[in-house]
Protein backbone atom coordinates (compact mmCIF):
# COMPACT_ATOMS: atom_id res chain seq x y z
CA UNK A 1 0.00 0.00 0.00
CA UNK A 2 1.08 3.55 -0.67
CA UNK A 3 0.37 6.69 1.35
CA UNK A 4 0.31 10.24 -0.02
CA UNK A 5 -0.01 13.34 2.17
CA UNK A 6 -0.84 16.70 0.60
CA UNK A 7 0.67 19.66 2.43
CA UNK A 8 -1.12 22.71 0.96
CA UNK A 9 1.21 25.52 1.96
CA UNK A 10 3.88 27.56 0.16
CA UNK A 11 5.97 30.57 1.14
CA UNK A 12 4.95 32.28 -2.11
CA UNK A 13 3.08 31.43 -5.29
CA UNK A 14 5.10 30.32 -8.30
CA UNK A 15 3.71 31.87 -11.47
CA UNK A 16 3.15 28.51 -13.21
CA UNK A 17 1.61 26.48 -10.38
CA UNK A 18 -2.02 25.35 -10.38
CA UNK A 19 -1.81 22.81 -7.55
CA UNK A 20 -3.89 23.39 -4.44
CA UNK A 21 -1.95 25.50 -1.93
CA UNK A 22 -2.16 28.55 0.32
CA UNK A 23 0.45 31.12 1.27
CA UNK A 24 -1.39 31.83 4.55
CA UNK A 25 0.74 29.75 6.89
CA UNK A 26 -1.32 30.79 9.92
CA UNK A 27 -3.67 27.89 9.21
CA UNK A 28 -0.92 25.29 9.30
CA UNK A 29 -1.41 24.06 12.89
CA UNK A 30 -5.13 23.40 12.43
CA UNK A 31 -4.54 21.64 9.14
CA UNK A 32 -1.83 19.39 10.59
CA UNK A 33 -4.27 18.42 13.32
CA UNK A 34 -6.83 17.57 10.63
CA UNK A 35 -4.27 15.51 8.69
CA UNK A 36 -3.57 13.48 11.82
CA UNK A 37 -7.29 12.89 12.39
CA UNK A 38 -7.85 11.90 8.76
CA UNK A 39 -5.04 9.35 9.01
CA UNK A 40 -7.07 7.68 11.77
CA UNK A 41 -10.38 8.01 9.91
CA UNK A 42 -8.95 6.54 6.69
CA UNK A 43 -6.77 3.79 8.18
CA UNK A 44 -9.04 1.04 6.84
CA UNK A 45 -9.58 2.51 3.35
CA UNK A 46 -7.49 -0.26 1.80
CA UNK A 47 -7.32 -3.94 2.70
CA UNK A 48 -3.91 -3.63 4.34
CA UNK A 49 -2.18 -1.23 6.69
CA UNK A 50 1.30 -2.10 5.47
CA UNK A 51 3.03 0.84 3.79
CA UNK A 52 5.76 0.33 1.20
CA UNK A 53 5.95 4.04 0.27
CA UNK A 54 5.08 7.35 1.91
CA UNK A 55 5.10 10.57 -0.09
CA UNK A 56 4.75 14.12 1.25
CA UNK A 57 3.68 16.35 -1.65
CA UNK A 58 2.11 19.74 -2.07
CA UNK A 59 2.30 22.64 -1.95
CA UNK A 60 5.60 22.60 -0.13
CA UNK A 61 5.93 19.97 2.61
CA UNK A 62 9.16 21.56 3.82
CA UNK A 63 7.06 24.43 5.20
CA UNK A 64 6.21 22.03 8.05
CA UNK A 65 8.17 22.52 11.25
CA UNK A 66 10.10 19.61 12.79
CA UNK A 67 7.41 19.28 15.49
CA UNK A 68 4.61 19.21 12.89
CA UNK A 69 6.39 16.58 10.85
CA UNK A 70 7.12 14.54 13.94
CA UNK A 71 3.44 14.58 14.94
CA UNK A 72 2.38 13.38 11.49
CA UNK A 73 4.94 10.58 11.49
CA UNK A 74 3.80 9.54 14.97
CA UNK A 75 0.23 9.19 13.67
CA UNK A 76 1.38 7.21 10.63
CA UNK A 77 3.31 4.74 12.79
CA UNK A 78 0.38 4.46 15.20
CA UNK A 79 -2.13 3.42 12.56
CA UNK A 80 0.03 1.75 9.89
CA UNK A 81 2.97 -0.59 9.65
CA UNK A 82 5.79 1.07 7.74
CA UNK A 83 7.62 -1.80 6.08
CA UNK A 84 11.37 -2.15 6.40
CA UNK A 85 13.03 -0.40 3.47
CA UNK A 86 9.93 1.66 2.67
CA UNK A 87 10.60 4.60 0.37
CA UNK A 88 9.75 7.81 2.26
CA UNK A 89 9.84 10.92 0.07
CA UNK A 90 9.44 14.56 1.00
CA UNK A 91 9.14 17.36 -1.54
CA UNK A 92 11.12 20.43 -0.50
CA UNK A 93 12.27 23.82 -1.68
CA UNK A 94 15.98 24.65 -1.46
CA UNK A 95 15.54 27.60 0.92
CA UNK A 96 14.02 25.31 3.59
CA UNK A 97 16.75 22.67 3.55
CA UNK A 98 19.14 23.91 6.20
CA UNK A 99 21.61 21.33 7.58
CA UNK A 100 19.58 21.26 10.82
CA UNK A 101 16.29 20.63 9.02
CA UNK A 102 17.86 17.92 6.87
CA UNK A 103 19.06 16.09 9.99
CA UNK A 104 15.51 16.18 11.37
CA UNK A 105 14.17 14.68 8.14
CA UNK A 106 16.73 11.90 8.25
CA UNK A 107 15.97 11.13 11.90
CA UNK A 108 12.24 10.90 11.11
CA UNK A 109 12.92 8.34 8.39
CA UNK A 110 12.82 10.42 5.22
CA UNK A 111 15.16 8.62 2.82
CA UNK A 112 14.30 10.33 -0.46
CA UNK A 113 14.16 14.04 -1.24
CA UNK A 114 12.46 15.70 -4.19
CA UNK A 115 13.87 19.21 -4.43
CA UNK A 116 12.18 21.90 -6.51
CA UNK A 117 15.20 23.38 -8.24
CA UNK A 118 13.44 24.17 -11.59
CA UNK A 119 16.50 25.91 -13.10
CA UNK A 120 20.13 26.79 -12.46
CA UNK A 121 19.67 30.16 -14.17
CA UNK A 122 18.82 33.05 -11.85
CA UNK A 123 16.82 34.78 -14.58
CA UNK A 124 14.57 31.73 -14.93
CA UNK A 125 14.01 31.53 -11.17
CA UNK A 126 12.99 35.19 -11.10
CA UNK A 127 10.69 34.70 -14.10
CA UNK A 128 8.93 31.80 -12.38
CA UNK A 129 8.78 33.67 -9.04
CA UNK A 130 10.75 31.02 -7.20
CA UNK A 131 11.76 31.77 -3.61
CA UNK A 132 15.38 30.59 -3.87
CA UNK A 133 18.50 31.47 -5.82
CA UNK A 134 21.03 29.30 -7.64
CA UNK A 135 23.45 29.25 -4.69
CA UNK A 136 20.72 27.95 -2.39
CA UNK A 137 19.79 25.33 -4.98
CA UNK A 138 23.29 23.90 -5.16
CA UNK A 139 23.86 24.10 -1.40
CA UNK A 140 20.63 22.26 -0.55
CA UNK A 141 21.74 19.30 -2.64
CA UNK A 142 25.28 19.33 -1.25
CA UNK A 143 24.03 19.53 2.35
CA UNK A 144 21.63 16.65 1.80
CA UNK A 145 24.40 14.53 0.32
CA UNK A 146 26.74 15.47 3.17
CA UNK A 147 24.46 13.88 5.79
CA UNK A 148 24.10 10.69 3.78
CA UNK A 149 20.86 11.16 1.86
CA UNK A 150 21.68 9.18 -1.26
CA UNK A 151 18.34 9.18 -3.06
CA UNK A 152 17.71 12.70 -4.31
CA UNK A 153 15.48 13.89 -7.12
CA UNK A 154 15.42 17.40 -8.53
CA UNK A 155 12.88 19.11 -10.78
CA UNK A 156 13.85 20.97 -13.94
CA UNK A 157 11.41 22.99 -16.09
CA UNK A 158 12.11 23.45 -19.80
CA UNK A 159 10.33 25.37 -22.52
CA UNK A 160 10.66 28.76 -20.84
CA UNK A 161 9.91 31.38 -23.53
CA UNK A 162 13.22 33.27 -23.28
CA UNK A 163 15.36 30.12 -23.28
CA UNK A 164 17.09 28.32 -26.12
CA UNK A 165 18.60 24.83 -26.30
CA UNK A 166 21.97 26.14 -25.08
CA UNK A 167 20.36 27.33 -21.84
CA UNK A 168 18.52 24.04 -21.50
CA UNK A 169 21.77 22.13 -21.98
CA UNK A 170 23.39 24.23 -19.26
CA UNK A 171 20.51 23.44 -16.88
CA UNK A 172 20.69 19.72 -17.63
CA UNK A 173 24.49 19.66 -17.34
CA UNK A 174 24.28 21.43 -13.99
CA UNK A 175 21.63 18.97 -12.80
CA UNK A 176 23.73 15.94 -13.79
CA UNK A 177 26.86 17.47 -12.23
CA UNK A 178 25.19 17.59 -8.80
CA UNK A 179 25.32 13.80 -8.66
CA UNK A 180 21.61 13.32 -7.98
CA UNK A 181 20.02 9.99 -8.80
CA UNK A 182 16.76 11.22 -10.32
CA UNK A 183 15.66 14.15 -12.46
CA UNK A 184 12.06 15.10 -13.21
CA UNK A 185 12.04 17.31 -16.30
CA UNK A 186 8.77 19.01 -17.16
CA UNK A 187 7.71 21.32 -19.94
CA UNK A 188 6.37 24.69 -18.81
CA UNK A 189 2.61 24.35 -18.99
CA UNK A 190 0.55 27.52 -18.72
CA UNK A 191 -2.72 26.89 -16.90
CA UNK A 192 -5.59 29.43 -17.09
CA UNK A 193 -5.90 30.25 -13.39
CA UNK A 194 -2.19 30.86 -12.77
CA UNK A 195 -0.27 34.16 -12.98
CA UNK A 196 1.17 33.02 -16.30
CA UNK A 197 -2.34 32.16 -17.48
CA UNK A 198 -3.56 35.68 -16.74
CA UNK A 199 -0.47 37.19 -18.39
CA UNK A 200 -1.06 35.08 -21.48
CA UNK A 201 -4.68 36.21 -21.68
CA UNK A 202 -3.59 39.87 -21.44
CA UNK A 203 -0.89 39.41 -24.07
CA UNK A 204 1.92 40.13 -21.60
CA UNK A 205 3.34 36.62 -21.98
CA UNK A 206 3.89 34.64 -25.17
CA UNK A 207 3.80 30.84 -25.09
CA UNK A 208 6.80 28.91 -26.35
CA UNK A 209 6.03 27.74 -29.91
CA UNK A 210 5.01 24.10 -30.14
CA UNK A 211 7.96 23.17 -32.34
CA UNK A 212 10.40 24.71 -29.85
CA UNK A 213 8.78 22.79 -27.00
CA UNK A 214 9.04 19.57 -29.00
CA UNK A 215 12.73 20.24 -29.69
CA UNK A 216 13.33 20.84 -25.97
CA UNK A 217 11.53 17.60 -25.11
CA UNK A 218 13.62 15.57 -27.53
CA UNK A 219 16.85 17.28 -26.47
CA UNK A 220 16.13 16.56 -22.80
CA UNK A 221 15.53 12.86 -23.46
CA UNK A 222 18.60 12.48 -25.63
CA UNK A 223 20.88 14.39 -23.27
CA UNK A 224 19.85 12.63 -20.06
CA UNK A 225 19.87 9.18 -21.63
CA UNK A 226 23.44 9.79 -22.85
CA UNK A 227 24.32 10.68 -19.25
CA UNK A 228 23.11 7.31 -17.99
CA UNK A 229 19.56 8.20 -16.96
CA UNK A 230 16.63 6.06 -18.07
CA UNK A 231 13.38 7.77 -19.09
CA UNK A 232 11.17 5.34 -17.19
CA UNK A 233 8.23 7.74 -17.61
CA UNK A 234 7.76 10.58 -20.07
CA UNK A 235 8.96 13.25 -17.61
CA UNK A 236 11.02 11.17 -15.18
CA UNK A 237 14.63 10.05 -15.50
CA UNK A 238 16.52 7.84 -13.08
CA UNK A 239 19.83 6.14 -12.54
CA UNK A 240 19.39 2.35 -12.40
CA UNK A 241 17.56 1.36 -9.22
CA UNK A 242 16.45 4.89 -8.34
CA UNK A 243 13.07 5.03 -10.04
CA UNK A 244 10.44 6.57 -7.75
CA UNK A 245 8.63 3.61 -6.21
CA UNK A 246 5.75 5.80 -5.09
CA UNK A 247 5.11 7.52 -8.42
CA UNK A 248 5.58 4.23 -10.23
CA UNK A 249 2.74 2.80 -8.13
CA UNK A 250 0.39 5.35 -9.75
CA UNK A 251 1.48 4.42 -13.25
CA UNK A 252 1.19 0.71 -12.46
CA UNK A 253 -2.31 1.29 -11.02
CA UNK A 254 -1.52 0.05 -7.54
CA UNK A 255 -3.80 1.09 -4.66
CA UNK A 256 -3.00 4.16 -2.62
CA UNK A 257 -4.48 6.39 0.08
CA UNK A 258 -4.35 10.18 -0.15
CA UNK A 259 -4.56 12.33 2.98
CA UNK A 260 -5.15 16.09 3.02
CA UNK A 261 -7.12 18.66 1.00
CA UNK A 262 -7.23 17.85 -2.73
CA UNK A 263 -5.57 14.47 -2.14
CA UNK A 264 -6.71 11.53 -4.28
CA UNK A 265 -7.15 7.87 -3.30
CA UNK A 266 -7.57 4.74 -5.42
CA UNK A 267 -8.54 1.19 -4.38
CA UNK A 268 -8.91 -0.49 -7.80
CA UNK A 269 -12.70 -0.10 -8.01
CA UNK A 270 -13.24 3.49 -6.85
CA UNK A 271 -11.35 6.77 -6.93
CA UNK A 272 -11.98 9.53 -4.44
CA UNK A 273 -10.66 13.05 -3.98
CA UNK A 274 -10.85 15.38 -1.01
CA UNK A 275 -12.22 18.89 -1.22
CA UNK A 276 -9.66 21.44 -2.39
CA UNK A 277 -10.42 23.98 0.32
CA UNK A 278 -8.42 24.11 3.54
CA UNK A 279 -11.12 25.60 5.77
CA UNK A 280 -13.82 23.18 4.58
CA UNK A 281 -11.42 20.26 4.90
CA UNK A 282 -10.46 21.16 8.50
CA UNK A 283 -14.08 21.73 9.54
CA UNK A 284 -15.43 18.47 8.13
CA UNK A 285 -12.55 16.33 9.37
CA UNK A 286 -13.09 17.79 12.87
CA UNK A 287 -16.69 16.51 12.61
CA UNK A 288 -15.49 13.05 11.64
CA UNK A 289 -16.52 13.47 8.00
CA UNK A 290 -14.18 12.65 5.13
CA UNK A 291 -14.86 15.50 2.66
CA UNK A 292 -14.43 13.48 -0.50
CA UNK A 293 -16.22 12.84 -3.76
CA UNK A 294 -16.22 9.20 -4.86
CA UNK A 295 -16.28 7.86 -8.40
CA UNK A 296 -17.12 4.24 -9.15
CA UNK A 297 -14.75 3.10 -11.88
CA UNK A 298 -16.46 1.20 -14.66
CA UNK A 299 -14.50 -1.45 -16.59
CA UNK A 300 -14.20 1.11 -19.40
CA UNK A 301 -12.75 3.71 -16.99
CA UNK A 302 -10.26 1.17 -15.67
CA UNK A 303 -9.09 0.26 -19.18
CA UNK A 304 -8.70 3.92 -20.16
CA UNK A 305 -6.68 4.65 -17.02
CA UNK A 306 -4.44 1.67 -17.70
CA UNK A 307 -3.80 2.88 -21.25
CA UNK A 308 -3.10 6.48 -20.17
CA UNK A 309 -0.70 5.63 -17.36
CA UNK A 310 1.16 2.66 -18.83
CA UNK A 311 1.68 4.17 -22.26
CA UNK A 312 3.76 6.97 -20.71
CA UNK A 313 6.19 4.52 -19.07
CA UNK A 314 9.09 2.48 -20.40
CA UNK A 315 7.29 -0.69 -19.30
CA UNK A 316 4.58 -0.03 -21.86
CA UNK A 317 1.25 -1.80 -22.26
CA UNK A 318 0.80 -5.53 -21.72
CA UNK A 319 -1.14 -6.40 -24.85
CA UNK A 320 -2.30 -9.80 -23.56
CA UNK A 321 -3.80 -8.12 -20.51
CA UNK A 322 -5.38 -5.37 -22.61
CA UNK A 323 -6.91 -7.87 -25.05
CA UNK A 324 -8.46 -9.76 -22.13
CA UNK A 325 -9.94 -6.57 -20.71
CA UNK A 326 -11.45 -5.54 -24.07
CA UNK A 327 -12.85 -9.04 -24.61
CA UNK A 328 -14.43 -9.08 -21.14
CA UNK A 329 -16.62 -6.10 -22.03
CA UNK A 330 -17.16 -7.28 -25.62
CA UNK A 331 -15.55 -4.29 -27.31
CA UNK A 332 -13.30 -4.75 -30.37
CA UNK A 333 -9.60 -4.49 -29.63
CA UNK A 334 -7.95 -1.47 -31.37
CA UNK A 335 -5.60 -3.58 -33.49
CA UNK A 336 -5.64 -1.21 -36.45
CA UNK A 337 -4.50 1.79 -34.42
CA UNK A 338 -1.70 -0.10 -32.71
CA UNK A 339 -0.39 -1.52 -35.99
CA UNK A 340 -0.44 2.02 -37.40
CA UNK A 341 1.63 3.31 -34.46
CA UNK A 342 4.28 0.68 -35.02
CA UNK A 343 4.43 1.20 -38.80
CA UNK A 344 4.69 4.97 -38.26
CA UNK A 345 7.62 4.56 -35.89
CA UNK A 346 5.71 5.83 -32.85
CA UNK A 347 5.84 2.51 -31.03
CA UNK A 348 7.53 -0.89 -30.93
CA UNK A 349 6.50 -4.36 -29.83
CA UNK A 350 8.72 -6.17 -27.34
CA UNK A 351 7.71 -9.40 -25.57
CA UNK A 352 4.09 -8.64 -26.41
CA UNK A 353 4.31 -5.22 -24.78
CA UNK A 354 3.62 -2.01 -26.68
CA UNK A 355 6.17 0.74 -25.96
CA UNK A 356 6.34 4.24 -27.34
CA UNK A 357 9.56 5.33 -29.01
CA UNK A 358 10.89 8.52 -30.60
CA UNK A 359 8.16 10.95 -31.62
CA UNK A 360 5.59 8.65 -30.02
CA UNK A 361 6.71 9.75 -26.56
CA UNK A 362 6.06 13.35 -27.51
CA UNK A 363 2.43 12.66 -28.41
CA UNK A 364 1.69 9.97 -25.82
CA UNK A 365 -1.54 11.53 -24.58
CA UNK A 366 -2.87 11.99 -28.09
CA UNK A 367 -2.10 8.39 -29.01
CA UNK A 368 -3.75 7.13 -25.84
CA UNK A 369 -6.89 9.07 -26.74
CA UNK A 370 -7.06 7.23 -30.08
CA UNK A 371 -7.75 3.91 -28.34
CA UNK A 372 -9.78 5.12 -25.34
CA UNK A 373 -13.18 3.54 -24.93
CA UNK A 374 -15.71 6.32 -25.39
CA UNK A 375 -19.02 6.01 -23.54
CA UNK A 376 -22.40 6.10 -25.20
Amino acid sequence: MHLYLHIPFCHQACHYCDFHFSTRLSGKAALVEALIKEIELQKDYLNTRELSTIYFGGGTPSTLSPDELSAIFKAIHKHFEVLKGAEITLEANPEDLTPEYLLVLKELGVNRLSIGIQSFHGSNLTFMNRNHDVTQARKSIQDAQAIGLSNISIDIIYGIPSNDLDMLEQDLAAAVATGVQHISAYSLTIEPKTVFGHQLKKGILQETPEQHMAAAFEFTHQYLEKQGFTAYETSNFARTGFESQHNSSYWKQESYLGIGPAAHSFNQTTRQWNVANNATYVKQIASGIIPAEVEELSPENQINEYIMTQLRTHWGIDLNYLRERFAAIEIPFPEKEIVSWVSSGYAMMENNRLKLVGQGKLIADGLAAEIFIVGE
